[in-house]
């Protein structure tokens, strides 16, 4: 019999973080677990693949690492350093060799451990604070920012689970 685990929104709040934070927190368990998952189903061979134009696996793992990272970045009031920007333009390519799936979902996943260190770190009163994204100095909140955070991780995660999925024999 296989015991299917709960999605982790569904295991209750976790120690240590901030109540208001929480579907945040879950969604990047999530996303963790997705991603851990993932590296057992996709061979060697599809993840760079673009299937009918569209981004490959391991473009859509690596952004979603790099996208958390630079937004956390905002979020903390900080600007963009000059690796991150380097990063956004690297995000898919392959390397080479090419990067295997392990390899890119470990990186992701000491991002994942940043973020949650932030996290534990964001006081309930600073949520509402202002900071401005990207050069354009564009308006947000801290809360805003970490929101969108991990949407943005979810939905790539999501991604790259339905390009492996479209790629099966």
């Amino acid at each position: 019999m296989t015991t299917v685990q709960t999605e982790a929104w569904q295991r209750g709040p976790v120690p240590g973080f901030e109540p208001l934070l929480m579907p945040v927190v879950h969604a990047l368990i999530q996303a963790r677990e997705d991603l851990e998952r993932l590296i057992t189903t996709v061979p060697p061979d599809h993840v760079w693949r673009r299937p009918g134009g569209a981004a490959s696996i391991g473009f859509h793992v690596r952004h979603a690492g790099g996208a958390l990272d630079r937004l956390l970045t905002y979020a903390r009031g900080d600007a963009l350093s000059e690796a991150q920007r380097a990063a956004v333009k690297a995000e898919g390519e392959p390397g080479d060799p090419p990067a295997p799936l392990a390899a890119v979902v470990a990186d992701v996943g000491r991002i994942v451990d940043a973020a949650m260190d932030q996290l534990r770190g964001t006081p309930r009163d600073s949520l509402l604070d202002e900071r401005k994204v990207g050069r354009a100095g564009l308006p947000a909140t801290v809360l805003g920012l970490l929101f969108h955070a991990a949407e943005h991780t979810t939905r790539h995660v999501g991604q790259a689970i339905t390009t492996a999925l479209i790629q099966r024999p």
